[in-house]
């Protein structure tokens, strides 16, 4: 009996992980290496720009840089992203609130007097992937 408890365990846990993915981001265009880039993964319209569900930061080197989601659970994602040129962990705006630093976002989204829209930016991972932003 243990024996088949232990077996529909590991059944279950290789079915479970078989669903998780790897999602790399490519971004390129970068006006130069100074800084990082910091990129992040949105699960929801809710949170798009408010709450990332992960983030990371990479160096740059040849005005390109690129991060990589491990352990994923598929489904709908977007991505924002953006270069911190003097590394203090924010995007820098002026006093109007426009951006001071460049950034962008999943399928190359543009916001019309404003930010981009989740729905413009999102995208859907199923199984190992990349995809590539272009400042």
């Amino acid at each position: 009996m243990t024996k088949i408890i232990t077996i529909t365990i590991l059944f279950i846990c290789s079915l479970m992980s078989a669903q998780n993915v790897k999602l790399t981001v490519a971004v390129s265009g970068l006006k130069n290496d100074t800084g990082v880039v910091k990129v992040g993964l949105y699960n929801s319209d809710g949170t798009f720009l408010k709450a990332t569900y992960k983030s990371l930061a990479s160096e740059i080197k040849d005005n390109q840089a690129v991060v990589t989601f491990d352990d994923l659970p598929a489904g709908e994602y977007a991505i924002s992203t953006y270069h911190d040129e003097n590394i203090n962990g924010k995007l820098d705006r002026n006093a109007m609130g426009m951006p001071l630093e460049e950034y962008a976002a999943s399928n190359n989204a543009k916001g019309f007097m404003g930010p981009p829209l989740y729905s413009d930016a999102k995208f859907n991972v199923n199984k190992d992937s990349k995809i590539e932003i272009t400042f």
